[in-house]
């Protein structure tokens, strides 16, 4: 039996409880172009990554690459904005030293802009607690496969293997991308997916951090 001995968390509505300033910058983008705001009960519905996707959902159509610009632009702005008062997720400061105080180890990878993410993490007082924090560089219009690809190869070097790692995260993305490069997933309802499109990945789903990592550390092959 090879058991999880690394986790790679996501960050935004993972590791951060941040889907109240995802709502705020995600209406703030549709009253650009005169959309109506939706609620959390709908965004957690209909999202999917890439986030295009997700607007084609809400629309009915693909943005086109005018409105796209716009819109990711205005969340952005918003979102960084608000994110300020977001603060770590019930437990995750204490999921996090445990983790490591067990000899085992942990990363953070996420979509958000790395120059943004490194500083915030930092902020947080947790960067110390990971052998490596990556976020997104180039587009932000990706899913996060191949980002996780070239996480797991800066990895190497330390020991991680994919058959050992699982991936905590809130997206059906999270677990396709674990899937694509031969590691877990346990995906965790407090963020951007309601638990009914979580369950479509077919992997664990479950409503806390604490429920995540356990479940992580029962994981094997």
């Amino acid at each position: 039996m090879t058991h999880t001995n690394h986790l790679v968390w996501d960050w935004n509505g993972t590791l951060l409880h941040d889907i109240d300033a995802v709502i705020t910058a995600t209406n703030a983008s549709f009253a650009e172009l005169g959309f109506a705001p939706i609620t959390l009960e709908t965004y957690r519905e209909l999202y999917v990554v890439p986030v295009p996707k997700f607007y084609e959902r809400l629309m009915g159509r693909l943005p086109t690459e005018e409105e796209w610009l716009v819109m990711d632009e205005t969340f952005h702005r918003h979102y960084w904005a608000a994110a300020a008062d977001s603060g770590l997720a019930e437990g995750a400061r204490e999921l996090l030293r445990e983790w490591q105080l067990g000899g085992l180890t942990q990363s953070l990878l996420s979509l958000a802009p790395h120059d943004r993410l490194v500083p915030l993490v930092r902020d947080h007082g947790i960067d110390g607690h990971f052998l490596r924090v990556d976020g997104r560089t180039g587009p932000s219009h990706t899913s996060k496969a191949g980002h996780l690809v070239r996480h797991m190869e800066a990895l190497h070097a330390t020991g991680v293997t994919a058959d050992r790692t699982v991936l905590i995260g809130d997206a059906v993305d999270d677990a396709l991308a674990a899937a694509h490069v031969g590691a877990r997933a346990v995906l965790y309802t407090g963020g951007s997916h309601s638990r009914r499109s979580l369950e479509s990945a077919g992997v664990p789903v479950v409503d806390s951090l604490a429920e995540a990592v356990l479940t992580a550390r029962e994981l094997a092959e």
